[in-house]
C-alpha cells in the first residue's frame, strides 16, 4: 500500500519543499561552480531507473574537462578539484537530483542510479535493484556508500527492494542526514570515488 499510494506523493512533497528551502544554496553553488569549474554548471548523464528505463540525471559539476596530449580526459583524481571534492564530501553536488525526484524519475529513497554500461553486468539477483525507482539515498549509502564493495552494495540494494516501508524510508532519511553531516563513506579505499563495476563472479543468481 505504501509503494502504491503513498511513496510517490511523499517524494513529490518532500522534493518540492527541499527545492524551495534549498534554492538559495543551489543558487550559490551554481555561481561557484560556474566561477571555479566553468560551464556547464549542471552535469547530465543517462542512468537506468525503474525497470531499467533510462533517464537523464542531474548533478552539479565537480570535475574539470582536463585532457592529456591525446585529447583523452585525465584521471578522475586529477580532474576532481578541491572545490569539487568539497561538493562531493558535503553531497551538495547531489542537490539537482531533487528535480529528478519532482519529475518522477527518482525517489527520495532507493538504490542509487548507476551507469548504463553496468546493465549487462548484473546477475539475476542484482537486477532486482531496478524493481523500484532509484533514490537520492538508500540503504547502501547509509551502510558505507562508496567505502563498501560492489557486492555488499548490491546486496543492500536488493534487501531494500524486498522490504520497502514508510518507517524504513524515514530511518534511511534520518540516517542519511547524519552521514552527510559527518561526511562518512564518500570515497572508496583506493580511488577518489568508486572503482568501476566489472561484474561479479560466484554471486547467487
Amino acid at each position: 500500500m505504501y509503494m502504491r499510494y503513498f511513496k510517490r506523493p511523499m517524494d513529490f512533497v518532500l522534493s518540492l519543499i527541499a527545492i524551495i528551502v534549498l534554492s538559495p544554496v543551489m543558487l550559490v553553488v551554481s555561481i561557484l561552480v560556474r566561477t571555479k569549474l566553468g560551464s556547464p554548471v549542471i552535469f547530465k548523464q543517462k542512468r537506468p531507473g525503474l525497470n531499467e528505463k533510462v533517464f537523464t540525471m542531474y548533478k552539479f559539476r565537480t570535475m574539470t574537462d582536463g585532457k592529456d596530449e591525446n585529447g583523452d580526459l585525465l584521471p578522475d583524481g586529477i580532474r576532481l578539484t578541491k572545490f569539487g571534492r568539497f561538493l562531493r564530501n558535503t553531497s551538495l553536488d547531489e542537490l539537482p537530483e531533487l528535480f529528478n525526484i519532482l519529475k518522477g524519475d527518482m525517489s527520495i529513497i532507493g538504490p542509487r542510479p548507476l551507469l548504463v554500461k553496468y546493465l549487462p553486468l548484473y546477475n539475476e539477483h542484482q537486477k532486482h535493484r531496478h524493481d523500484v525507482k532509484p533514490g537520492l539515498s538508500g540503504l547502501a549509502q547509509i551502510s558505507g556508500r562508496n567505502a563498501i564493495s560492489w557486492e555488499d552494495k548490491f546486496n543492500l540494494d536488493v534487501e531494500y527492494v524486498d522490504s520497502v516501508s514508510f518507517i524504513g524510508d524515514w530511518k534511511i532519511i534520518l540516517s542519511t542526514l547524519k552521514k552527510v553531516l559527518i561526511r562518512e563513506g564518500i570515497s572508496s579505499n583506493t580511488t577518489v570515488t568508486m572503482e568501476p563495476f566489472r561484474g561479479t563472479i560466484g554471486m547467487k543468481e
